[in-house]
């Protein structure tokens, strides 16, 4: 049985140190917006800081579903693509869920092997017959919190002038 004190240094408090640091980043921009100003589409793009917000807290669930169990598993409770992405709720209301869904990953990650692997699923954007360790999910969802706190720090910035990475 692992003790939390095996997990204050090193490599699985890093990974978790550095997706901690992407979620505030995120979280930050929405800082102060009312719900509409969370809802609206401040450039050309489709997307909206509290799509944003949804969007990510999504991905992160589905992804540690798949660290957990696997593939299929990440098309429990999947809806549209693009529905992922709108404003669908109060953006306290989606901020809430976005805490849980971190809460969820944080408590999960002191429990799993990272070197554990699922094959993942099929499709255009991944290498046929490839695998993924947990460690690399936990990867990939530190790379998609960072891109996505960049492309709310733009949309924010075109609501108000605020610059919450710069």
């Amino acid at each position: 049985m692992t003790s939390p004190e095996q997990f204050r240094t090193g490599e699985r408090p890093d990974l978790l140190q550095a997706l901690r640091q992407q979620r505030a980043f995120l979280r930050r921009t929405v800082d102060g917006l009312t719900d509409e100003q969370a809802a609206l589409r401040s450039t050309v793009s489709e997307l909206c800081l509290g799509g944003l917000i949804k969007h990510v807290a999504l991905i992160e669930q589905t992804w540690l579903r798949f660290a957990v169990h696997g593939a299929e598993a990440m098309q429990a409770g999947q809806d549209d693509w693009a529905d992922g992405f709108r404003m669908d709720d109060t953006l306290a209301a989606l901020l809430d869920r976005y805490a849980r869904v971190a809460s969820a990953t944080d408590e999960l990650v002191a429990t799993l092997d990272l070197d554990a692997a699922h094959p993942l699923p099929a499709a255009p954007w991944f290498e046929p017959g490839a695998s993924w360790s947990v460690r690399r999910v936990l990867l990939h969802v530190i790379a998609e919190t960072s891109q996505h706190a960049g492309h709310a720090d733009i949309l924010r910035e075109a609501i108000d002038g605020a610059k919450t990475m710069g």
